[in-house]
């Protein structure tokens, strides 16, 4: 069966990498552990020009740190990360690859200036999670608003879509797994 670890990449505030097991295991139907510790230290991928983190630096390092782990790894970070064309980004995934990222940095209201609202920002959190892991398993962003897969540039966009998967991308996603268990099950004979 196809697996999904979590970990922690430092720094990482205010926020619990065991409670996005339940709602990642619920949407993919597969194994996810949440490993113990911040095990990647994001300093490296510190941008000075920019006073931000770089994501597909740091993708780069989960995947390299957990090759033989688990089929998809999830980091999550509360560094502010960026891609070189964009001013932020809430997260980042290898398409059809093995590894993610979602940063909390812009999801907690207190970012904008507002009350903090703990349920929102997990909220928002989860919804990520779940959209970037899809794009790990070759899901691209979908035309239908409500979709977790719907791409979001700003919190408002993601507090509009669900953490569901429509039913096209829940077709599809179905079908990623099966690839993904037929190719962790074969024996090599």
């Amino acid at each position: 069966m196809a697996s999904v670890h979590i970990v922690a990449v430092s720094p990482l505030e205010n926020c619990s990498i065991n409670e996005l097991v339940p709602p990642i295991a619920e949407s993919f139907k597969i194994n996810v552990r949440a490993l113990s510790s911040p095990v990647v230290d994001a300093s490296f991928a510190f941008d000075i020009s920019r006073n931000q983190f770089s994501s597909t630096l740091l993708l780069s390092a989960l995947t390299e740190k957990f090759s033989t782990s688990a089929d998809k790894i999830l980091g999550i970070t509360s560094a502010d990360l960026f891609v070189p064309v964009l001013t932020y980004v809430f997260g980042e995934a290898q398409f059809n690859g093995r590894s993610a990222i979602v940063s909390t940095y812009r999801l907690h209201e207190s970012f904008y200036g507002l009350n903090e609202n703990v349920q929102l920002t997990k909220s928002r959190i989860v919804k990520e999670a779940i959209h970037e892991l899809g794009h790990t398993f070759g899901l691209p962003h979908c035309q239908d608003y409500l979709c977790v897969m719907h791409s979001s540039t700003g919190v408002e966009e993601i507090d509009l879509k669900t953490k569901q998967f429509c039913s096209i991308c829940e077709r599809l996603l179905e079908k990623k797994i099966k690839l993904v268990d037929s190719s962790t099950n074969t024996s090599g004979l």
